[in-house]
């Protein structure tokens, strides 16, 4: 018998023999599954003979459905939460619930499996002891620019979700900003029939998905290989990722003044290493 607890379930992204058994008896156990479109989940209980009640939880009625969940938990009922694919709260719906879960005094419980940035992650063949997930690029050119700008110096591999009908867009505000020479992976419909993990530059890249229109299809994760490191003055990684951001929106004598008083760095030195780096 379960705890009473919110359970929050990862459910596969694509391939549906990507569920765990305990993803499975804990969706048969519980009273009730707070799903992110109850129609798409709809498959995924027929698969596995879940007769669970589902109500939706999305970003429209999130905070409506907190009541309902913790009367649920306070009656001695357990519920579970799942989105549309892979793990919950991953640039899906939840985060609200599970806090107002937590602050009312009940356990939240992970039921691990599938999340499409690991996913992609472990295939991709990128320096993965140190990234970043940066979720959905901007839907308009000048916020993803803006965006991809705050990266460019970022040593880090870096995660991207994208879709079907900005990818194109996207991948090419990615060679105007990052340049021809950055390495870029594509993950398209991870664990589906149509399954691509492509890598290249990004002058090959944009071409390639340019050229064959299926590619241009589906769900896509794009992972950007990190930066080069640059010889510095001595400065910490937070503190150049700070005096760039700062370089990009203001003149350079006020991009380091502000940056010293956010960093506590020497304004002088500041303004060599901006220098160098404009250079």
């Amino acid at each position: 018998m379960l705890d009473v607890s919110l359970y929050v379930v990862a459910t596969p992204i694509g391939n549906l023999g990507d569920i765990t058994h305990r993803a499975i008896e804990v969706l048969q156990s519980v009273a009730l599954i707070a799903a992110e479109d109850t129609r798409h989940s709809a498959r995924l209980m027929a698969q596995f003979n879940i007769k669970t009640p589902m109500i939706s939880v999305h970003d429209h009625n999130e905070r409506q459905r907190v009541a309902t969940i913790i009367n649920k938990l306070s009656a001695g009922e357990s519920v579970a939460l799942i989105s549309d694919a892979g793990t919950p709260l991953i640039s899906d719906p939840g985060f609200i619930l599970v806090r107002a879960v937590r602050e009312a005094g009940f356990k939240v419980v992970p039921i691990p499996g599938c999340s499409a940035v690991i996913t992609a992650l472990s295939a991709a063949g990128m320096p993965s002891n140190n990234f970043i997930f940066e979720g959905f690029l901007p839907a308009k050119r000048v916020g993803r620019k803006k965006q991809l700008e705050s990266i460019a110096n970022d040593t880090r591999t870096v995660i991207f979700y994208e879709s079907t009908h900005r990818i194109i867009d996207s991948l090419e505000d990615m060679l105007e900003v990052l340049g021809a020479d950055r390495y870029v992976v594509i993950a398209r419909e991870l664990t589906k029939t149509f399954e691509t993990i492509h890598g290249d530059k990004l002058s090959g890249l944009v071409e390639w998905v340019k050229a064959d229109h299926n590619q241009q299809k589906g769900e896509f994760v794009v992972l950007v290989s990190g930066a080069e490191p640059v010889e510095t003055t001595g400065f910490s990684i937070e503190t150049l990722r700070v005096l760039d951001l700062m370089i990009a929106e203001l003149p350079l004598k006020q991009a380091c003044a502000l940056t010293a008083k956010i960093t506590g760095d020497k304004k002088n030195a500041l303004y060599q290493e901006a220098l160098l780096r404009k250079e």
